[in-house]
This record gives structure tokens, sequence and C-alpha cells, in this order.
């Protein structure tokens, strides 16, 4: 097989007729389009500010029953700004952390080579702290961070009653509360309350725009009035203070109308697919049930034949599984996540199981 390559796996996904896990991805042409029917192309746009970005801010502000919103061009300044402020107000460098969190993963430790902050782990454990270890803590810190879900221990969540008592216990330690928010908008199904409600636990909470609501770009930092000032502020000395940001204003805004409906629908039918999925030869999901329309599964297989495997299936039968295969500490054992959104709605049961054999079976002859 010619090499499996980034470009190479996009055309194929693109010519795909049924996607299981993931969206179709759009080109450049076709976003501009999105961008006719996603606000008054008519009007100004923003300039430092204003126009469809002050739009979005408030949009946000209301969905999370804020004081305020302050949109940022990427989620690492935004996280950056929320822990900056924390320690500004307390005077405490300190911040609490998971390892797995995407502070420490994927934003190059941005927080402590910046800010000159320090980071501590209330646990290891692969799920956010519990109110016991926040009240464990063996040092005052400024902020506590939970991540919603946690998406490196599988896009696991707290229940309700543990997420309210981890946020009494920051408050009981006299730390402020930030939740990294960035897949918020889908965890409310299982949490059982609306994103007002998850986000009045906290003293802030980052979200993003491009994760689960589909716009080009950016992010939001919400609060109270004292954090936008601030965050406004640092936003400018970060480089975010950018001159016109209104294509990723307004694709998030179209996002917020056409995904946020739909999200309980999509957590609905992870349940079923997953359910599907853990039925394969050999496979494992997790959590199970899903506790978002996101969740990782296992298959007895190497990462290479998987992904040989689904690159096959795409180009030849034009049926999207699921790529991104990554080999584990078990020899022969991959894994991936999956990620249910519109186009896995017309999946049955019966669909996963015979798409999946013959995934299975093109890996095991690879």
């Amino acid at each position: 097989m010619p090499e499996n390559t980034r470009e190479r796996r996009l055309a194929a996904l693109r010519a795909c007729d049924r996607i299981l896990s993931g969206t179709r991805p759009a080109t450049m042409r076709e976003r501009l389009a999105d961008l006719e029917t996603a606000g008054d192309l008519d009007a100004l746009p923003d300039f430092y500010g204003g126009g469809p970005v002050a739009t979005l801010e408030e949009r946000v502000a209301e969905l999370l029953g804020t004081e305020a919103a302050v949109f940022f061009p990427t989620g690492t300044m935004a996280q950056q700004v929320a822990l900056r402020y924390g320690a500004d107000r307390t005077g405490n460098p300190t911040v609490a952390l998971h390892p797995l969190g995407h502070q420490e993963m994927y934003e190059r430790h941005a927080y402590s080579w910046l800010s000159g902050l320090r980071g501590v782990w209330p646990t290891t454990e692969p799920r956010n702290p519990t109110a016991e270890e926040i009240t464990a803590l063996a040092e005052p810190v400024s902020t506590v961070v939970i991540e919603l879900p946690l998406r490196d221990a599988g896009f696991v969540l707290p229940t309700w009653d543990e997420l309210t008592a981890a946020a009494a216990a920051a408050r009981g330690v006299g730390a402020r509360m930030h939740f990294d928010g960035a897949r918020i908008w889908e965890s409310g199904p299982h949490l059982g309350h609306s994103v007002k409600e998850i986000a009045g636990l906290a003293d802030s909470t980052y979200v993003s725009f491009y994760k689960t609501l589909g716009g080009i770009s950016g992010a939001a930092l919400a609060g109270d009035r004292d954090l936008a000032s601030y965050a406004q502020v640092w936003r400018h000395r970060y480089g975010g203070q950018v001159f016109q940001q209104w294509p990723a204003a307004l694709t998030a805004l179209s996002g917020l109308d056409r995904e946020l409906p739909r999200i309980p629908e999509y957590v609905r039918h992870a349940r079923t697919m997953a359910a599907a999925l853990a039925a394969l030869p050999g496979a494992r999901v997790f959590p199970e049930p899903p506790h978002t329309h996101r969740f990782r599964l296992w298959l007895p297989h190497p990462a290479q034949a998987l992904n040989d495997a689904a690159l096959a299936l795409a180009e030849e039968d034009k049926v999207w599984f699921a790529a991104g295969w990554q080999d584990t500490e078990v020899p022969g054992l991959a894994m991936t996540e999956i990620t249910v959104a519109a186009p896995a709605l017309d999946w049955t049961a019966a669909d996963v199981a015979d798409v999946g054999a013959r995934l299975v079976e093109r890996a095991a002859g690879h």
C-alpha cells in the first residue's frame, strides 16, 4: 500500500459516503460558503474588538451565566491568563493541575515558562481530583483546574455531586476554581445540568469554539467583570489582540446555533455505538457507557495494521470507520478515540458490526 499520509487520509475521508467517527473536513471554499449564512456580511467587521466578536462574547456570557466573556485566538492563551489572574490576585504562584490535563500535556507548560507559576498534582488517577484530594493538598494554591471532560483519561466526567463538592473544596482551601471547558458543551447530559449551571460552579471557565462546535478557531474566557478587564489587558500583552477575527467569530456563532442543540442526540447515540463496538472480537471501550459523545476504543491489532485497514476501507468501500490508531504498552493492542457526531447518527448497531468485521479482517491480513 502507498504511504499512509495525512493528505491521503483527508482525501479519503472527504470522499466517503458514510462516516462513523468524526466529520467530513471542509475545504476553504466550503468554509467561506458557511460564512454566507453565519451572519450579516454587509455589516462592518470587528476592529480590535466589537462587531461579531462582541456579539459572540455576549452570547457566551449569556450561555454560561457569567458577567462577561473575552474572546481569545487560542485556548492556550486563555488558560494562561486564567491561571495568572488567580496568582496575581492571591500572591500565590502555585496552581493545582492534573498531569493528564491540557496545560501539562499540550501547552508545553506555558503557565510555568511564561508566567513563572508552579503546578502541583492533587491526584495522578485517570480522573479529575476529588474534594478530599483538593482539601488534602500539602500547600496553598491559587487556582484549582478541572478539565471537563478529562480528555486524556478517556473523556471522563465526575458526577454532579462530585463536581459541586470539588468546587466547594477549592474555595475551602482559599483557591479559585477554573474549568478547562474546551468541551464543556458536551458535558451536560452526563452531569444532568445545563452549561450555565455547570459554569456556575466555577470562578472562570474557558470554552473552545472549534472543538465540538466546529468553528474555525478561537476560544473564550468567561467569569466576572474583574476577570474580563484583566483578561483584556493580558490578551493584548500576549499578542492576542488581533486586528480582525470576524471569520472565527462568525463560525463560532454558527456552531452555537447548529451543533449545540444536537449534542444531547450525539451523546445518546454514542452509547449505542459504544455498545456495538464493544461487541467486536477482542474490543474494549472506555468509559462504558460513554460520558460524552467521545470515548476510547481498543482492538487487538497493531496500530499500523488498523490505520492501513481503515484507509483501505475508506478508499475502496467509501466507508470511514476510525483512524488515528496508536499502539499501547500491550503489544498488538491499539487504541483510538471515537467521536460520534452528525454523520454517525444513521449508523445502527448492525452497521457497526458489519463494517467493524470488515476492518478487523483487513487488519488481520495486513
